[in-house]
């Protein structure tokens, strides 16, 4: 095996801006960014999501973000900063990568992903 899915992760660490949760949960209540959700639905159903957050699954990401997608989502033409998160930080790591390969620009993650976001008090609905 020539990368391990932890190399993949620490290589999409080192390419994409990652904020601390605190720093997250700031932007958050200051209305500064758009969050979006890559987990699968039946996580969000299970625990719930950051209010307001765009669900986009890993598994379908790029087809979202392709604007000649018949399955593409305004979020991602934005100039709005989009804020990844999953469960603890690996698959948003990826998913702002690839984001940033496709062009998508003002792109971030949240590290510790919802798991953290949750731990420090951060806002959830159901």
């Amino acid at each position: 095996m020539e990368k391990t899915l932890k190399d993949l992760v620490a290589e999409a660490n080192q390419h994409v801006k990652t904020y601390e949760v605190a720093e997250a949960i700031e932007r958050f209540n200051q209305k500064r960014g758009r969050f979006i959700d890559v987990r699968d639905e039946p996580e969000l159903l299970n625990d719930g999501k950051i209010p307001g957050a765009t669900h986009a699954s890993r598994g379908m990401l790029e087809f979202y973000i392709d604007p000649q997608s018949p399955y593409h989502k305004d979020i991602f033409s934005s100039e709005d900063e989009k804020i990844f998160y999953c469960k603890s930080g690996g698959r948003s790591a990826m998913a702002a990568q690839r984001a940033q390969e496709m062009g998508v620009k003002n792109v971030a993650h949240v590290a510790g992903g919802f798991n953290a976001w949750k731990e420090k008090g951060g806002p959830v609905e159901a």
